[in-house]
């Protein structure tokens, strides 16, 4: 079955100026995006995941041009959103909306939710005005909140209530697209759960396409469909959920995966401990960029930078950037075989 693609981003850069001098000329810059490429079909749930400071929530920021990238292309149903006006660029934010991370910060504290929600529907001019207030009671029933609430503060419901506020906005719009940033980590566990099964029950009723952005592989877990691992601003591998969490190919990727915790004490995990910090984005490493701290680095690592491809041993649609996957993979790879051979011998 052919998938529309809704969402397609190509080399996607996102390069933030650092000022310095007298005349705060721009002297370097933060490399947060490097030429990140991808696609999200209509229907499906995409995570980006990653440490922080991967360059994941940059992505979801450039993507709806609250940061304006610096080079790339997004193109959102066909249309280029990078190179449109601002008053055509509003008119197409209708069907592309965000979930905050923060629902504490997100609300405008001094409007109440009536207020919030109105907002949203009078810039986009979705719903006739003498409608609004059945919408927004209909959109309050659809989150799980009273009608009556609506005429309530934001400093006056829980976290979880807030969150739930922030979903009402973006759905208020009927949107096409919902970037979630990080929209359930600021959440206990019990809630986290709540709101993961309201978005994928929303996704059933109206035809939804998330990208879904965190740092938790427990939830991604939960709510993908696909999944892009991200590291010091470049996707170094994407797969179907399955793929990513049964095979992944990526020494990143295994590193990420070997962190989950096991409630099943009697489970050993071979944990993967990286060694040293992530390099700073302003003077990324040459080549690969994780070979700083990945235990199968040779010289080539240092100096050419691998791309992003399928090999033979990998399911279709599922691709990591690294040289030496195949031999990671069947153990023949320099560092596996002195491993194996420290083992033998002692």
């Amino acid at each position: 079955m052919n998938r529309k693609e809704l969402l397609k981003v190509e080399n996607l850069k996102q390069y933030f100026p650092i000022k310095g001098g007298i005349f705060g000329r721009t002297i370097n810059h933060v490399k947060a995006v490097d030429d990140v490429t991808f696609t999200v079909y209509e229907g499906e749930t995409v995570s980006i995941v990653g440490e922080s400071g991967c360059g994941k929530s940059t992505t979801g920021r450039a993507i709806l041009r609250l940061d304006e990238p610096t080079d790339g292309k997004v193109e959102f149903n066909g249309e280029d959103i990078v190179s449109l006006s601002k008053s055509k660029l509003r008119r197409t934010r209708k069907d592309m909306q965000i979930i905050f991370q923060d629902p504490y910060a997100s609300l405008n504290p001094r409007q109440t939710v009536r207020q919030i929600l109105n907002e949203a529907m009078e810039i986009q001019n979705v719903v006739p005005r003498s409608e609004r207030n059945d919408r927004i009671a209909e959109l309050m029933e659809t989150v799980g909140l009273k009608p009556f609430q609506a005429d309530r503060f934001p400093h006056e419901f829980s976290g979880g209530q807030r969150q739930r506020i922030g979903i009402a906005r973006a759905l208020s719009v009927d949107p096409k697209l919902i970037i979630c940033d990080e929209a359930v980590s600021a959440l206990d566990v019990s809630i986290q759960a709540q709101v993961l099964n309201l978005l994928k029950k929303f996704q059933r009723e109206f035809n939804l396409t998330y990208l879904f952005i965190s740092h938790d592989l427990g939830v991604v877990r939960h709510i993908s469909d696909r999944i892009i691992v991200m590291y010091l601003g470049k996707i170094v591998e994407i797969g179907d959920k399955d793929s990513i969490f049964k095979n992944p190919q990526h020494p990143y990727t295994k590193a990420l995966l070997s962190a989950i915790p096991v409630p099943d004490p009697d489970i050993k995990k071979n944990r993967i401990i990286l060694k040293g910090d992530v390099p700073s984005p302003i003077d990324p490493p040459e080549g690969c960029r994780f070979h700083t701290r990945c235990p199968f680095v040779v010289d080539k690592c240092r100096s050419v930078s691998p791309e992003l491809e399928t090999r033979n041993h990998m399911k279709k649609g599922h691709q990591a950037a690294c040289h030496f996957i195949e031999e990671i993979h069947s153990g023949e790879h320099e560092a596996t075989r002195d491993l194996r051979n420290v083992r033998q011998e002692s």
